[in-house]
Parts: C-alpha cells; sequence; structure tokens
C-alpha cells in the first residue's frame, strides 16, 4: 500500500510542477467549448434535440463532450511517464523492487485517474455559463461516471504506453485513437444525426455510452429530448465493463515478463 501511495503521488505532484502542462490541461477544454460551441451551435438555430418544446443551445448539449475530453486526454496522456520512467531508468528500478507489477499498474492508473477527474471537476465550476443546471445529486453521479471512464481510459493509455519505445511513437498512435474515440462518441454531435455505417461505428464505441451516461445524469432535460441517447442502464453496464476489460488488460501487459529497457 505504501508503494501503491508513492506512485499515485508522485503521477500528481510530477503534474502539478509542470506549468505548461497545467494550463494546457484547463485552457484547452475551455477553447473547445467556446470556440467549437460557437461555431458547430451556429447550425443549430433551433436547438440541437428534436422536440420543439424542449429548447436546448449547444454550448449547453456540448458540455457534457467536454467534461469527457478532459477525461480522455488527460487520462491517456498522463500515461506518457510510463515511457519516460523507462527511458529515465526509474521503471526498471521499480520494478526490481520487492513489490507486485501490480502496484506499480495501481499506481499509475490511480494518478491518471485522480488527475483527470479532479480537472473534470474543476471544470464543473463552469457549467453555469453553459446554463448548464446542476444539481448536487446529478454533479455527484456524473463524477462517479467520470470516474470509472478515467479508470477505463487510464487503463487504455497505459497498456499502449508500456508497448511503445518512444514518446513520438506513443502520440502517433494515440492521435489514430484518441480524436475518433471522442468525435464518434455523441460528444459533438448527436447520434441520431449520424447516417448508416457511422451509427453503427458510434454505437459500437465504448466512449458513446460514457458521454451518454454523463449527458443523462448531469443534464437529465437534455438527455431526455435527445434522441437516440443509449439508456441509463445500458451505458452503466458498457461502461464499467470497459473499466474492467482496459485494466484487466493494464494488469496483464505489466504482468508480461521482457525486455522493459529502452
Amino acid at each position: 500500500m505504501s508503494a501503491f501511495l508513492t506512485l499515485t503521488e508522485r503521477e500528481i505532484v510530477r503534474f502539478y510542477r509542470q506549468r505548461s502542462r497545467v494550463i494546457g490541461a484547463f485552457l484547452t477544454p475551455l477553447l473547445f467549448w467556446f470556440v467549437i460551441g460557437a461555431g458547430i451551435g451556429s447550425s443549430f438555430d433551433g436547438g440541437v434535440t428534436t422536440d420543439p418544446a424542449i429548447h436546448i443551445d449547444y454550448l449547453r448539449w456540448f458540455y457534457p463532450g467536454v467534461l469527457v475530453m478532459i477525461v480522455l486526454f488527460t487520462a491517456i496522456f498522463s500515461t506518457i511517464s510510463v515511457i519516460d520512467d523507462r527511458r529515465e531508468g526509474f521503471l526498471q528500478s521499480v520494478l526490481a523492487a520487492p513489490i507486485s507489477r501490480l502496484t506499480v499498474a495501481g499506481g499509475k492508473l490511480a494518478g491518471g485517474s485522480i488527475l483527470a477527474l479532479a480537472q473534470a471537476a474543476l471544470f464543473l465550476l463552469l457549467a453555469p455559463i453553459g446554463h448548464v443546471p446542476l444539481s448536487l445529486t446529478g454533479s455527484l453521479a456524473a463524477l462517479g461516471a467520470l470516474a470509472v471512464l478515467a479508470l477505463a481510459l487510464t487503463g487504455l493509455g497505459f497498456f499502449i504506453a508500456w508497448l511503445m519505445e518512444s514518446t513520438q511513437g506513443f502520440h502517433a498512435i494515440m492521435n489514430l485513437v484518441l480524436l475518433p474515440l471522442w468525435m464518434l462518441s455523441g460528444s459533438a454531435f448527436p447520434i441520431d444525426g449520424a447516417a448508416g455505417w457511422l451509427r453503427t461505428v458510434m454505437m459500437a464505441n465504448p466512449v458513446t455510452y460514457g458521454v451518454a451516461l454523463v449527458r443523462r445524469l448531469l443534464d437529465p432535460e437534455a438527455a431526455a429530448a435527445t434522441v437516440g441517447l443509449p439508456g441509463i442502464g445500458i451505458s452503466w453496464v458498457v461502461t464499467i465493463a470497459f473499466a474492467v476489460v482496459m485494466i484487466t488488460a493494464a494488469s496483464l501487459v505489466t504482468m508480461r515478463r521482457g525486455k522493459i529497457a529502452p
């Protein structure tokens, strides 16, 4: 437990000592929310939802998607430290210590997930700007869903980072994975607006259910008026299953005996 907490704390301290990461982590989603929200929102003059009795402006509807984007980018990019630790020799030292390899994976996953959730919680304070009605119950439930999603995405990033030998390769793979995961999750446009194969891909994307879950918990009115949104039950099941699979994959790749030097 001591080693687990130490590794978790190390991830958090490393992040907050790098001011550029702190600034970028907060300003990037803010920029996305307002710039993309203003740009795409102009295409929805009558509101995003199809129910004419309920008007939901795009900035409000887009808000849960931005929260998921914060978790997605923070959780996955925090695992770049795996590659840095290997190159600097820290990872080899930790693996040679008398602690379980699962402890190493657990510390990394916990640190990345806490960072992602903390930034999402901070961004919740800006909800009134987008006219998002917040309640204590809904906010806590949404943070719980984001915590599960953070574990899943940190596990995904850790799994890929463990197999990579360079940060350049990691960035290349992540750029190939990150944007499609987020764009095709119902974050930027409603699922019912997608046709044919695109809708099929979106429904097969596990992040879609995380976005739907956060939207239903945080803003039930907007969720109820959105056609094609997965139900809250199936969204919980898929999001939890996604987290279990990714944590298991991260644990298994850590236990694999093989070359760990760069």
